[in-house]
């Protein structure tokens, strides 16, 4: 048996106001750039291998800074990646669990040593400030070393109750072959950690990153190989979801499909996966976290400066691209006019800039679609509510927008009931907590919400009646942390899988039941 590893503690975060970690990261940043523009190959079978053309990953601060070039992979190359993880799955899943978790750990400590490079390509490839970059590699560090301890108690399970003559026992097995398809906006940490759970149980995988951030899908493949990874566990197929999306997840060698995405891609997924195809011998499992419509309530007995605090935080951290963020701001009456006040001042005093330097709170959105897409919602905004803040383009190369507040929204209201994935926040009027629950649970979505609130009792009633997966009291609805929040939703924010967590794993893994008459 292994050494036992030490207690899970969670990654500190650099302050980067510190000479030695500002100059760290501007080392980083100049390395990474002299590395711009190469090209990355498809990996199938253990063997680069190129597709029919090739795309480019733009700086979506400076589109004209290529990051990388990328293989458009054919539908053929899709599926010749799920029988060549097939293949290998029989000899990777009788390594040794002890193994396996040492590689996981081994791809943390490369992980920890490279983590301002890490941070940088988080930068240049997604537009994360430093802030939100280090936050990232923090928590793809997280997972590696929760769910190899994770991994460690379930090889060796709680026993049984024993039947008189019997012997019993329950074990773990992996499932097969699985297609990691993580998003673009946390292209580190949710790609890690996606990919290490499927691993660290004994699976091989099929991975197919976003095609806005597959330089650090490519260069973290080769991590995890450097890590000890056999090179055929791991295939990495690039290119337009629309191509070989269906290919990867119709094949009736796949076994299982975890997504991270939108709730259109996510149902799809799960409407093609639910159909049996000629040859194949399971029912598919998918786990997926689809996004949201968060809500953070302000109660009429709340501290309305940190509930301005914690709402503006929660709402354009990342250029409000998170499906944790806060998109809608339900607040009592009685305290609406001096929230909403604090908020606009808070608001307005957010910078918006270039990421490749401090100071700026907000970067770009991802691409060019999704500033149109963000604009025409907040074009809507104007004419379903009262602007408060913002309202339009910012300056600047890149793909920049001003966050932007709309106040008076009514429930019925696409900016209420839609999610827009930037920075646009919707502010609500309730006449009391009972009403402002109400509305929160006016979703399709339920993925995070926060309340404020001084009264134990509406604390306690939101518990109980706040339909989220991940809820929070008097704290922003972001930032959940591996193994303090365990992070998955209700509806159609997913299959509520719970990443970060305990049962995670499960997710990957089938209990085989043991009984020996003895």
């Amino acid at each position: 048996m292994a050494t036992p590893l030490p207690p899970f503690r969670n990654e500190t975060y650099r302050d980067f106001t510190m000479p030695e970690h500002k100059a760290s990261m501007e080392e980083a940043i100049a390395r990474v750039r002299s590395e711009l523009g190469r090209t990355y190959e498809l990996r199938i079978g253990g063997a680069p291998r190129q597709g029919e053309g090739t795309f480019a990953s733009v700086n979506p601060a400076r589109p004209s800074e290529v990051i990388g070039l990328h293989q458009k992979a054919t539908r053929e190359q899709a599926a010749e990646a799920v029988e060549s993880a097939h293949a290998a799955f029989e000899s990777w899943s009788r390594v040794s669990v002890d193994d396996r978790i040492g590689m996981v750990v081994r791809a943390a400590a490369l992980l920890r040593s490279q983590r301002s490079e890490w941070n940088a390509w988080l930068v240049l490839e997604a537009g994360k400030n430093w802030i939100e970059a280090e936050a990232d590699s923090g928590e793809a560090i997280d997972f590696c070393e929760y769910y190899a301890r994770q991994m460690a108690k379930l090889a060796r399970p709680e026993a049984l109750y024993q039947m008189p003559g019997e012997r019993g026992e329950m074990t773990y097995l992996p499932l097969g072959v699985g297609i990691i398809i993580p998003p673009w906006n946390f292209p580190l940490a949710i790609l890690c950690g996606m990919t290490v759970a499927a691993l660290v149980a004994g699976n091989t995988v099929v991975l197919k990153p976003s095609s806005d951030t597959p330089t650090i899908a490519a260069r973290f493949v080769d991590l995890l190989i450097e890590a000890g990874f056999p090179a055929a566990t791991l295939q990495f197929v690039t290119g337009s979801g629309g191509a070989i999306g269906d290919t990867l997840v119709e094949h009736p060698l796949t076994r299982f499909v975890s997504f991270t995405g939108s709730r259109d891609v996510g149902l799809r997924i799960n409407e093609l996966a639910a159909k049996p195809r000629k040859g194949q011998r399971w029912i598919k499992r998918v786990v997926a976290e689809m996004g949201g419509k968060d809500a953070i309530v302000v109660d009429s007995e709340a501290d309305v400066d940190a509930a301005a605090a914690g709402v503006v935080a929660s709402a354009f951290g990342f250029q409000g691209q998170k499906c944790s963020a806060c998109s809608r701001a339900i607040v009592d009456e009685r305290v609406y006019d001096s929230f909403l006040e604090k908020v606009k001042a808070r608001t307005l005093a957010l910078k918006v800039g270039p990421v490749d330097t401090p100071g700026a709170d907000l970067g770009p959105v991802i691409n060019d679609k999704a500033r149109r897409t963000i604009l025409d919602y907040i074009e809507t905004g104007k004419k379903e509510g009262r602007l408060v803040a913002g309202g339009g383009a910012a300056a600047g190369e890149g793909y920049f927008l001003e966050p932007t507040v709309i106040a008076d929204i009514e429930p019925r209201t696409r900016v209420f009931q839609e999610e827009i994935f930037g920075p646009v926040l919707a502010v609500t009027k309730a006449r009391d907590f009972e009403h402002a629950l109400a509305l929160a649970n006016d979703s399709e979505y339920g993925l995070t919400g926060a309340v404020y609130s001084t009264n134990p009792e509406k604390i306690r009633q939101a518990r109980e009646r706040f339909f989220v997966g991940n809820l929070y009291i008097n704290r922003k609805c972001t930032g959940a942390m591996v193994g303090c929040h365990p992070f998955g939703g209700f509806n159609m924010s997913g299959t509520d899988s719970k990443a970060g967590g305990p049962d995670y794993l499960l997710q990957f893994l089938q209990a085989k039941s043991i009984a020996e008459k003895i």
